[in-house]
Order: C-alpha cells, then sequence, then structure tokens
C-alpha cells in the first residue's frame, strides 16, 4: 500500500559530517571535543575546548589544502539522492520515499533534518547510519542526539521510528568496496600488483569505548574478512586505525606506526583502503592521500596509494536503497543486537528508539554514578 496519504517514507542518513568552510572549523571542533559520547577527557568543560582552540589554524589550513571545506555534505546528498530513486522502484509498498541529512556538529543537524520532515508530513521514519560499523561513539551518540532533538523541538510524538544501526558486512556494500580495492590495484604496475599489501585504515576510537565492550573493532574485522573473501585472499593485509588525538589511549595499531615499520620492513607497495568511510573526506583527502603519503615516501616506500572512496558509486547506492527496503520489509524496529548494551555502559540513553515502529528487546543500563555524564536533554 502506497504511503501517500502520510507523506513520504522519511530516511535519516546520520553521520559525523565536516565544515563547509574555514570558518566552520573552530565551532565543529568544539562541538566535538565537548561531547563526552564521543570522548571523555579529564577536566572536559576546559580541556575540549582548548584542544580545539589548539587544534584550529592546523585543521583550517588542511581544508584549503583539500579545497577549503569538508565534501562529505554533497556526497551523502548525491548518496541519498540515488538511494531513494532506487527506492521508490523497488519497494514501492513504502512509496514514496525521502532523505533528509542528520550531521552531529555542523548543519544540517537532527533538528533541522526532524523539522524538515514534520514539514513534509513524514509520519514513518528510519533512521539510518552512514557508518557501516556500529559504535556507541558514533552511531550510539547520533541517535541518542537525534532523540533528545526531537524532544527540544517538539516533535517527540510525531513520527515512527526504526533504526539500521549497522552493515558491516551486507553483500552490495562488501561488493562495492572490494570494487574500489580492484580499481586502487590498478594504480600499481602489473608486474608489482601481487605484491600490494592492502592497509584497512579506519578511524580509530578511545579504548576506554572498546573496553566497555563496544562492537566496532570485530565489525571493522567483518568487513575486512568479507573484502579479503572476495578478493581470493590473494594479498597480505592489514588492519589499522587513524585519526588518535587527545590525551587518552586509543585503539590500535596506528595507521602511521604501520606505516613507518612497513618501511622499515622494506615493503615498496602499499594500497590503503577506508574501510570505514563511504565518501570522502579529511580523513581521506588530508590525511591519507597527503599526510601519510608524505609518511610512506620518508619511510621508503616506492608506491603507496589508496583506494578511491564510494563518494557516488551506482554500486554502493544500489546497496543503500536494499539495507533500506530490506528493513522496511522486516518490520522491525532494529537489528536484534541493537537493544543490547555493552557490558560496561553506563549511559541511560543508549540504545533507545523513541515511539519504536514495533517492539523490541533492550538490556537495562548499569547503574552508576558515572551516569551524570551524560545529558538528557
Amino acid at each position: 500500500m502506497s504511503q501517500d496519504s502520510s507523506g513520504p517514507t522519511g530516511i535519516v542518513m546520520m553521520n559525523l559530517g565536516g565544515p563547509k568552510t574555514t570558518d566552520d572549523v573552530n565551532p565543529f571542533l568544539r562541538a566535538l571535543f565537548e561531547d563526552r559520547e564521543i570522548i571523555q577527557l579529564p577536566l572536559q568543560d576546559w580541556l575540549g575546548p582548548f584542544i580545539a582552540d589548539r587544534r584550529t589554524k592546523k585543521i583550517q589550513q588542511y581544508y584549503r589544502e583539500i579545497g577549503g571545506g569538508s565534501p562529505i555534505l554533497a556526497w551523502t546528498e548525491e548518496q541519498g539522492r540515488g538511494m531513494v530513486e532506487r527506492l521508490d522502484r523497488i519497494s514501492p509498498q513504502t512509496a514514496p520515499h525521502a532523505f533528509y541529512v542528520a550531521f552531529r556538529y555542523i548543519e544540517p543537524s537532527s533538528e533541522t533534518a526532524l523539522k524538515a520532515m514534520a514539514a513534509d508530513g513524514v509520519t514513518r521514519a528510519v533512521a539510518f547510519t552512514q557508518y557501516p560499523q556500529f559504535s556507541c561513539s558514533t552511531t550510539g551518540s547520533s541517535l541518542n542526539e537525534l532523540w533528545r532533538a526531537a524532544r527540544r523541538v517538539g516533535l517527540q510524538d510525531r513520527f515512527q521510528w526504526s533504526v539500521i544501526d549497522r552493515w558491516p558486512a551486507h553483500p552490495g556494500f562488501i561488493d562495492a568496496m572490494t570494487d574500489t580495492v580492484r580499481q586502487g590495484l590498478e594504480r600499481f604496475e602489473p608486474d608489482v600488483r601481487d605484491d600490494v599489501l592492502l592497509l584497512f585504515s579506519a578511524h580509530s576510537l578511545p579504548l576506554s569505548v572498546i573496553d566497555r565492550g563496544d562492537a566496532y573493532p570485530a565489525e571493522i574485522g567483518a568487513s575486512v574478512h568479507e573484502v579479503m573473501q572476495r578478493l581470493g585472499y590473494r594479498h597480505e593485509y592489514l588492519v589499522a586505525y587513524q585519526s588518535e588525538v587527545g590525551p587518552v589511549r586509543w585503539l590500535g595499531p596506528s595507521t602511521e606506526s604501520v606505516i613507518r615499520e612497513l618501511g622499515k620492513k622494506r615493503r615498496q607497495h602499499v594500497l590503503a583502503i577506508g574501510i570505514a568511510f563511504t565518501s570522502d573526506h579529511i580523513e581521506t583527502l588530508h590525511e591519507l592521500d597527503i599526510e601519510y603519503a608524505e609518511l610512506a615516501h620518508e619511510a621508503g616506500i616506492a608506491h603507496f596509494h589508496r583506494a578511491p572512496s564510494l563518494n557516488g558509486m551506482p554500486e554502493f547506492q544500489d546497496a543503500l536503497a536494499d539495507i533500506v527496503a530490506t528493513h522496511l520489509a522486516s518490520g522491525e524496529a532494529c537489528h536484534p543486537n541493537y537493544g543490547f548494551r555493552c557490558p560496561g555502559c553506563v549511559n541511560p540513553q543508549c540504545r533507545a528508539i523513541l515511539n519504536p515502529v514495533a517492539p523490541y528487546r533492550r538490556t537495562p543500563v548499569t547503574t552508576s554514578p558515572k551516569n551524570r555524564l551524560y545529558p538528557t536533554r
């Protein structure tokens, strides 16, 4: 049955976002480093803004070197348009569909997305993470903010929600990612291609998050395994983590340290793959393409290249549409593991769904004074 009478099915594409201009860098960094759901720092109310302010000029220069701002909004919108065009064809019973971008620290925000959905007459909504691999710090915090934002703007009763919180081994995503690896391998001369080491790089997380039982490392491993299976495990490979900042311990090994060690081992051909990234942004365009490429050259690696990002790839848009269509057809509120809290979880908001479309099982939170760390509004 068409949903024309109640407006489109709204799909909220959640991601961290990125500064559109260099003027956006400081407020973006301040919001990031002040957020206890992403990173917990000692004396955070003071240290968070201090780190943000101290890093601003350097990060602004990085953005100038990649064109002045992050392209993540443009790519997300292109992916969203392709996704809903396909959804209208393959899932007519839930059509029409509309997408709304909800970034964590930059416009369009969750509040902006929710207001647009209400104006469009949406009543059935899907919160769709654009992080393929689940983490409380990324998908979890974006969902918590989405529910808080709905209450802030008085739309807490406006929509019936379900959640797509992870898709690390979805066949379409894996096929598209494998294709980018093959494209990356073509940048090497045919006679050395078999000797290329595949360096899968994902954004790191504070070890405090991992120690609570976060699923992220296992889901990164699941994605890498599926890609390597499609490649027939014909190449040596490693998994590393990038973008550590702040005075806390981070999940490793770091991509930087791995590149240095590969140089010491006289590896000459390395292909970096952003396994956790669905589009280009500063971590791919500057950190991998510029910083790590220069580091690889200094370390003695003769050929260091990066596999292209998914960006506007039609095969990836097919995958996004299939993920949503399958989810809508299931009638379920979420993945079975979404409601299962990390064993060490102390955040009372985690794993909630506002007005879920169907019942789901949610484990209770651990009682702890640390709960006061997490805002409830």
